[in-house]
This record gives C-alpha cells, structure tokens and sequence, in this order.
C-alpha cells in the first residue's frame, strides 16, 4: 500500500511499483485512510506486505504519516513500513525504529526510513522495498547519523571508539559484516571485532542476523 497526499508522486510511485512487478493494493492520499485500507484488507486475509508512507499529509501536515506507521506496527504486527519523508522526525523516527523489533505472521517486521530528496537511484528504491518487505532494513545514512547524534549525550554511545561508531552507524543501515568492510577498506575480521566490541559496550549479546543486530542497536538510539 502506498499513503502519499502529492497525486502525482502517488501515481508515480504506483506506476513505479508496478512496473518492477509488485502489486499496489491500495494508494491513498492520508493516513486516517491509510489505517483504514490496513484494517479492511487485513481483516478479509489480504493485508499488505509492505506500506510505503509518506511522513508530513493531511490535515496538518506534519506528522501524521509517521504517526500512522507506529499505529500499523502496533496494530498489524505483520506489516513492514518503509518512510519517505523531506525531513527526519527525530521524535516518532526513534520510536518506529526502535519499536521495529517484533514478529508477525511472516516473520520479522521491515522497517526502513529513506530521504526523498536523497533517493538518486530507482533500482536502490526498488530494492528498499524489496528488502524491508521480506523483513530487512533500509535507512537513509542521515537519518542513522542524526539519531546517533541526538542520543549520544547520556548513553553508552559514548564509550565507543569513532571506529566503532562509523561501524554502527552503517551497521544501521543494514549493511552486512562484508559490506562495512568494503565501504571502511578494512578486513572481515576487522569489523567482526568492532561489531563484538560495540555490543559489550552496549550490553547486548551478539545477534544471530544482521537484521536482528540493527534492531537491537536501534532500540538504543533513544533519547536520554
């Protein structure tokens, strides 16, 4: 499902979609309708995998396409949401991706928040969507590093090292091990040792996924 307000990005991104193979089963213009299509689809057994939703619609045009998204990870557990927005909400951002951690029908919920103005490349979009719906991640690198920032005060982020900080940082976009080696020009073992390092730094154990050790790194990234 598509929660957009600007007709012609909805219908572009409808087209978009559709073209690479998915199947769009509802596109509207505001959340309140958004939440309603969810429910209606749901309760006759053919709920979406993934909704696309746009953060600032209608009435007031501020937050109530993120707001939304909590509502749908709350209430249809089985739903990835990937966020396009202009802007990062710092304040419901943190909740949607800290709160991104439960399982539903289908296995572990996708979540992904990605700046439209900051999306150069279509296949890159398509393969967003792809990835949070089959339970992944897709994060904008300014929105990991704004939401770093905004929690670092106060927090065992500041125990890390800035090695391991660019390591959590991109470990939060959903990069793989072999990936944040090949973006720092550094070995496999090398970032193996940064990431152990970062979760007993953090408290956490070590995750048996890469999607389930992004979860959990992001369920620190609240504020103080």
């Amino acid at each position: 499902m598509i929660a957009e307000d600007s007709v012609l990005l909805r219908e572009g991104l409808t087209r978009l979609l559709t073209d690479a193979g998915h199947e769009v089963v509802a596109a509207v213009g505001t959340a309140e309708e958004l939440l309603r299509a969810v429910d209606e689809a749901s309760a006759a057994g053919a709920g979406p995998e993934v909704c696309v939703v746009d953060v600032r619609m209608p009435p007031t045009h501020t937050d109530e396409g993120l707001r939304a998204a909590l509502v749908l990870r709350a209430s249809h557990r089985e739903v990835a949401v990937l966020v396009l927005s202009q802007y990062v909400e710092e304040r419901y951002a943190t909740d949607l991706l800290s709160g991104s951690g439960g399982a539903g029908a289908h296995g572990t919920r996708g979540v992904g928040y990605l700046l439209k103005d900051r999306i150069a490349d279509v296949a890159e979009f398509l393969e967003a969507v792809r990835r949070v719906a089959a339970g992944g991640t897709a994060l904008d690198p300014e929105v990991v590093a704004q939401l770093l920032a905004r929690s670092r005060r106060g927090h065992p982020l500041e125990a890390l090292t800035p090695r391991e900080r660019e390591v959590l940082g991109l470990m939060a976009e959903g990069r793989s091990n072999s990936a944040i080696a090949a973006a720092l020009v550094v070995t496999d073992g090398a970032v193996e040792k940064h990431v152990s390092s970062i979760f007993t730094k953090l408290g956490l154990p070590p995750a048996e996924s890469d999607h389930r050790r992004v979860l959990a790194v992001l369920r620190h990234l609240e504020a103080a």
